[in-house]
């Protein structure tokens, strides 16, 4: 399955290292949906290119054109992620009303934005299914959009990065990102 992941690189970094793609930043986690940091790092990784540059552009909506200020964080570039999820990894499917019911979960729990409803199920699930590398769900602001929440550490040996792009404006990716949001960029 091919994944996307946008995030804020330390350039020149490899893939696993602090920056890198594969690297989940568990020190400065545990304001995420599913951050459980002193369990796992998270990877937040959408299955469409667009769902992660609107997540990252998200908090700016309503404020005018995208800037270069905005494609950056912690004073580093955002930048696009290819990340292929092997087929056979093992996901917990929040979007299957089998898995809901045997974990005792309605759509609008896994839907709501309180953290620690949201974290909460997030480790016990964690705790539960050992074999799992982590959760795939639906986007809260494009149902449409899949989701997952990567179990750092479980999910090394299913990840392989296929590439890396710095994020600008001009790309056609973040000008889709800015009209579903409804900035100019």
């Amino acid at each position: 399955m091919i994944c996307w992941r946008a995030f804020p690189a330390r350039p020149g970094a490899a893939a696993t290292e602090e920056g890198g793609a594969l690297w989940a930043p568990r020190q400065y986690q545990g304001d995420g949906r599913h951050d459980n940091p002193e369990r796992y790092g998270a990877l937040y990784l959408t299955c469409d290119a667009v769902a992660s540059v609107v997540e990252m552009l998200a908090p700016f909506r309503g404020s005018g054109p995208v800037t270069g200020g905005m494609l950056r964080r912690l004073e580093r570039p955002l930048v696009l992620a290819r990340i292929d999820l092997h087929d056979d990894a093992p996901l917990i499917d929040l979007d299957d009303p089998v898995v809901l019911t045997a974990a005792r979960l309605r759509p609008s729990v896994v839907a709501t934005r309180r953290r620690d409803v949201t974290q909460a199920y997030a480790a016990e699930l964690f705790d539960r299914h050992l074999e799992a590398v982590g959760l795939r769900w639906w986007s809260t602001i494009e149902s449409r959009w899949t989701e997952l929440t990567v179990f750092a550490d479980r999910a090394t040996a299913h990840l392989s990065l296929s590439g890396v792009d710095e994020l600008s404006a001009g790309l056609p990716v973040v000008e889709e990102a800015a009209r579903i949001l409804g900035m100019s960029s």
